[in-house]
């Protein structure tokens, strides 16, 4: 069996929107699921990775670990002013360490649509699927 190809998504819920991050281990799918919140605010692709920022978070369970992660992005995202384009990350026993690598927000060049308040706990979930690993959340705009 191959591992599943990494990837990210979008699903509407009501007024908010969802996200979801796919990958071969929990640690790519997480990784996804940062690629997909800064999505929600700008075309990855225009954020350029010049700044490293180390993110560390601890949690009970898996579910939990995602929200404080996003938590943590959009945290560091908002007293940074800044946007994250890629991430390194590495879960070990509750405990996720990363770097999210980003740049601060040009308004002209990375036109950002929405602000996101925070990441909740409506259809969370992180669990093993064929080959990999699926997480997601809804987050609030």
């Amino acid at each position: 069996m191959s591992a599943c190809a990494a990837s990210w998504e979008h699903f509407s819920h009501d007024a908010d929107i969802g996200l979801i991050g796919i990958g071969p281990t929990k640690a790519e799918a997480f990784r996804q699921t940062a690629i997909a919140l800064t999505a929600v605010v700008t075309e990855v692709e225009k954020v350029r990775p010049l700044t490293p920022v180390p993110i560390v978070c601890r949690a009970a369970t898996d579910d939990l670990l995602l929200v404080e992660w996003l938590n943590a992005l959009i945290f560091e995202m908002s007293v940074r002013s800044m946007l994250f384009g890629d991430f390194a990350v590495q879960i070990s026993g509750g405990e996720l360490r990363a770097t999210a690598s980003g740049e601060r927000v040009d308004r002209e060049r990375h036109e950002p649509a929405v602000e996101i308040k925070g990441a909740t706990l409506t259809a969370l979930r992180v669990e093993p699927v064929p080959a990999g690993w699926r997480a997601q959340c809804v987050v609030d705009v």
